[in-house]
């Protein structure tokens, strides 16, 4: 293990690089299913419902949107990994984490059978609402770390300006 990030890791909480490298396999996980044609069919609903993501068809066709959003995941785990190095890379994932999580939470609302109407609807969750529902956790996550790479740069900047004029 690279020194430089085993004294980074003890010097910050480890619950930030635990929730940096869950980031990171979810997104390469989920990122690498969304080039093959299970993931894209399986997307549909989700997307054609969306009035966000509806666009993505007429423009890109099936299996481009699910390309473009399996890119989209790649590229984050790739700015989450480089962030270790980079804090301000961190933010920008991690904006871009919150961003993907909010919008695939807001899918609950859009989605036809998010809520099992077997059994009442709302709440009772269908299997639709029970996949979507962890992006709320996922997103207060990537909201956590967004917060923690706000700080960590606020405070380089700080210390950087303080040692030059200090």
């Amino acid at each position: 293990m690279h020194a430089s990030y085993l004294a980074r890791l003890l010097r910050y909480p480890i619950e930030v690089e635990l929730l940096r490298w869950a980031l990171i396999v979810i997104f390469v996980l989920f990122g690498y299913a969304k080039w093959f044609d299970y993931e894209a069919n399986a997307l549909i609903p989700l997307v054609s419902n969306s009035p966000l993501l509806s666009w993505l068809y007429p423009t890109l066709g099936i299996h481009g949107a699910s390309y473009l959003l399996g890119a989209v995941e790649w590229t984050l785990a790739l700015l989450l990994l480089a962030g270790i190095c980079a804090p301000s890379l961190t933010l920008l994932a991690a904006a871009g984490s919150s961003l993907t999580f909010l919008l695939t939470s807001s899918l609950i609302l859009t989605t036809p059978g998010c809520w099992d109407a077997s059994v009442g609807g709302f709440p009772a969750l269908g299997s639709t609402a029970g996949f979507l529902i962890k992006d709320i956790v996922l997103l207060a996550g990537s909201l956590l770390l967004l917060r923690h790479a706000a700080r960590q740069l606020r405070t380089s900047e700080c210390d950087g300006r303080c040692q030059r004029y200090g």
